[in-house]
């Protein structure tokens, strides 16, 4: 393996040098950290009904494809500085097209003492390629959506020590593991065994040993976290959604205060990527979650849409990576309105900006009339939580416009047709 992570307090470390150290000029500040995205449908596949994800310009589900296409995608993300990926072996919801109880991920056996050959290799064949570039790769265990197809106790407990030992057994030196994404939250609550934080801190330990020492964390929900979890994972894994940056950093100086030298890992928030300027103040790491772009198998790995790339350029200028300025045209995009993201007639609008602070708020019209105003980032027609957003109906030839109402007094106007 060619690359190596070990932690140093509340720093991480690839091959003895802290994370980003290696960009001339950039600030120490910085150093040690690991900016991420939330990639979790990775190794992603539906043994219920997998040719419903033929959508979004593909005519043939192929997880084997998904799979070549997020490895192909890493040096591009790997560029503008992001140096690690969540990878989950059950996946995550599509939230906004496909009614996750319906879907079949889970690759573990019934006894979960084995693991579908085929997501082992998807599963490796993305570590190994994150490994090629200098990347990390935090392998989730667990999701909720698909607790219920686990058959009890034993089986989760197997799973864990199945995974954690394949791990091992790999040689892998990139990795974290993560036990379950959110253990606190929907199915998770029927099952104690993960979502209780005493058992968690055992499920942990599991891993650990049968691992061979590969750090070990868990996410709880959004700006959620037991200080018992805490304090039992090598990692701190932490969830932001629905927090913009005033609570956001409330969360993240509570966790610092239960874990002053442990490294603390955003690994899921929303597409509110100043967020990022919390997590460079506090000396923290940040992970993207664009569900909409990154979790709707089959999902365009790259840079899919405008918060995709503002996001990058955020991040990128942040660890000292040099892009180019755009123009006031580029930074600010109407985004949904074409592309692939089409399902049952529903479409996604959104105001994309690479700076959503210099926004007041953005009136948003369909036909010439207005059908919402949005007042924060992201700002989402049909606005949920800073992750969810219900889908717009609307056909061929209908027209959109975005009125931008800037601080500085001026509006701005984006408009876009469906194609």
């Amino acid at each position: 393996m060619k690359t190596k992570l070990t932690i140093e307090g509340n720093k991480l470390k690839i091959n003895d040098k802290l994370i980003y150290s290696e960009i001339p000029g950039n600030s120490p500040n910085v150093h040690g950290l690991m900016m991420n995205a939330r990639f979790v449908q990775g190794i992603f596949d539906d043994k219920a009904d997998p040719q419903r994800f033929a959508r979004f310009g593909w005519d043939k589900w192929d997880p084997e494809r998904h799979t070549d296409e997020l490895v192909k995608a890493l040096p591009e993300w790997y560029g503008y500085g992001l140096r690690a990926i969540t990878v989950c072996f059950q996946g995550g919801m599509p939230v906004f097209t496909i009614e996750n109880s319906t879907i079949d991920n889970n690759p573990f056996s019934e006894d979960g003492r084995s693991v579908d050959p085929a997501y082992l290799g998807r599963m490796d064949r993305v570590i190994r390629a994150a490994d090629e570039i200098g990347m990390v790769v935090i392998v989730s265990i667990l999701y909720q959506g698909q607790s219920p197809r686990m058959k009890d106790g034993a089986a989760v407990r197997n799973s864990i020590r199945t995974v954690s030992k394949w791990l091992k057994d790999q040689g892998y030196t990139n990795t974290i593991i993560e036990i379950a994404n959110e253990h606190t939250v929907g199915n998770f609550t029927k099952r104690p065994l993960v979502s209780d934080p005493e058992s968690m801190g055992t499920l942990m330990e599991i891993a650990r040993e049968a691992s061979g020492g590969i750090p070990v964390g868990c996410s709880d929900g959004g700006v959620v976290m037991h200080k018992e979890v805490a304090l039992s994972s090598d990692v701190v894994l932490i969830h932001g959604n629905n927090a913009r940056r005033q609570v956001y950093h409330r969360f993240v100086k509570m966790i610092k205060s239960w874990t002053p030298d442990k490294p603390i890992v955003c690994n899921e928030c929303s597409p509110c990527f100043t967020n990022l300027d919390v997590a460079f103040d506090t000396q923290t790491s940040w992970g993207y979650y664009n569900n909409l772009s990154k979790q709707e198998p089959p999902v365009y790995w790259g840079i899919a849409n405008a918060e995709d790339l503002f996001f990058a350029r955020r991040m990128a200028r942040g660890v000292g990576i040099s892009v180019p300025a755009l123009s006031e045209d580029e930074q600010y995009v109407l985004d949904g309105v074409t592309g692939p993201y089409e399902s049952n007639g529903e479409r996604w609008i959104r105001l994309s900006a690479e700076y959503p602070e210099t926004i007041n708020y953005v009136d948003f019209f369909l036909n010439g009339e207005r059908v919402d105003r949005s007042y924060e980032e992201p700002f989402f027609v049909n606005y949920v939580h800073t992750w969810i957003q219900t889908g717009c109906k609307t056909k061929k030839g209908d027209k959109w416009k975005a009125i931008i109402y800037l601080g500085d007094g001026r509006t701005l106007e984006r408009s876009a047709e469906v194609e």
